[in-house]
């Protein structure tokens, strides 16, 4: 039997609630509306109104709070970049760090700020400073780092940013105070952009502002525009000295290895020389060592023979002979015996060195002519003997 057939077995079944009664036309879409509010306000605890309007007066606002319920949900989802980090506030409080992906929030009860913690962000300093010297420079600096704790970042301090940037400006400033101008503008820049590194983590250190120093970078500085054209002037000629240095240390690097050769050169022959000579003086030695029972037995022989011996070594390395004249004569004679052997080399008659005549004398003189100048007049009587004394 289908729902809406008369009588006793469809009448229970009638979703119109008409329970019996004539069905001579659609059902009333009022009634229908109404017997819907009153079912839903039942269930809220309220009862619904016997008048139309309540009825859909109630009927909407319920509408009305659940889209407002289905709004409230999707208005709470949102997303965290790849490289930001979220911080939520609950309440105004911190309640939790959200990581990179899709998440929830009770909109207008929780916050998020979303923090970019993988960009490196760079802070600039600036200003004239007045160097330890007592001079004037213009100084830049500029700073690299990047957010290390969001929530340190967002909280700890009104603006992290600025304080970072405050605490450059007095880094610099001190350390640029205990430098002077040389330093800054020439030979101590690294030192400089290290001092002032380590001083500004100390300075941020107990703010704990949730940033991480990665590199300073100190620009050229440079002096106030008044004195700029003496100021390059002195680094050139800075610049000329560094040039003449490394001149002057590649001239050392290659001179150096010369002077170490002749040292090495001047050792060996000294070394040399000084066996040589000990070497000598050990064949001395040893020939006094065999002299020695000989002179105990005929000492005046062996004496003589040591001398003529001694006399003979002299001479053959002279070639000049001086001679003794007679008695009361004071003439002396000049022999030049090297030209005249030259002369006489070919000749087969010797000459015994230890007699020479008077007459053989003359001859010479005769022979020598213009080579050997003229002879000074002497005694024609007697012999000449060479003799090493005067």
């Amino acid at each position: 039997m289908a729902w809406n057939e008369p009588g006793n077995g469809g009448k229970d079944r009638d979703p119109w609630g008409n329970n019996g009664k004539q069905q001579g036309g659609p059902p009333d879409l009022d009634q229908v509306i109404r017997n819907l509010s009153s079912k839903l306000g039942g269930l809220l605890g309220r009862r619904g109104s016997g008048g139309g309007g309540g009825g859909i007066g109630s009927f909407g606002i319920v509408v009305g709070l659940v889209l407002a319920l289905v709004v409230w949900v999707v208005s709470g989802f949102y997303t965290i970049g790849e490289a930001q980090r979220g911080v939520v506030l609950r309440f105004g409080n911190y309640y939790q760090s959200v990581e990179p992906g899709l998440s929830w929030k009770a909109t207008f009860i929780d916050r998020v700020f979303p923090v970019d913690v993988e960009t490196v962000r760079s802070l600039p300093a600036s200003g004239f400073m007045l160097t330890k010297d007592e001079n004037l420079v213009r100084v830049e600096m500029d700073v690299q780092y990047r957010v290390l704790a969001p929530r340190d970042y967002l909280f700890n301090v009104t603006n992290a940013d600025d304080s970072l940037r405050q605490a450059l400006d007095s880094a610099l400033r001190y350390v640029v105070g205990h430098s002077t101008m040389d330093d800054v503008l020439t030979v101590g820049r690294e030192r400089v952009r290290q001092e002032t590194r380590e001083l500004l983590e100390q300075i941020i250190e107990p703010y704990q502002l949730g940033l991480a120093v990665l590199d300073l970078n100190f620009l050229p500085a440079r002096p106030p525009e008044e004195v700029k054209d003496a100021f390059d002037d002195a680094i050139a000629a800075q610049e000329d000295e560094q040039r003449f240095i490394r001149e002057a240390e590649a001239y050392a690097r290659e001179i150096e290895p010369k002077a170490r050769g002749q040292v090495q050169r001047l050792l060996q022959e000294a070394e040399a020389y000084k066996e040589q000579v000990s070497l000598r003086a050990e064949g001395e030695v040893a020939r006094f060592r065999e002299l020695l029972p000989q002179y105990q037995q005929q000492p005046k022989l062996t004496r003589d023979r040591i001398y003529l011996e001694t006399m003979e070594e002299i001479y053959s390395k002279v070639n000049k002979v001086i001679v003794d004249t007679p008695e009361g004569n004071n003439s002396l004679l000049y022999l030049p015996l090297d030209k005249l052997a030259e002369q006489n080399a070919n000749r087969p008659a010797r000459v015994d060195p230890n007699v020479i005549t008077s007459d053989y004398i003359n001859g010479l003189q005769k022979q020598a002519g213009s080579d050997s100048g003229q002879l000074r007049s002497g005694s024609d009587s007697g012999s000449i003997r060479p003799t090493g004394r005067n």
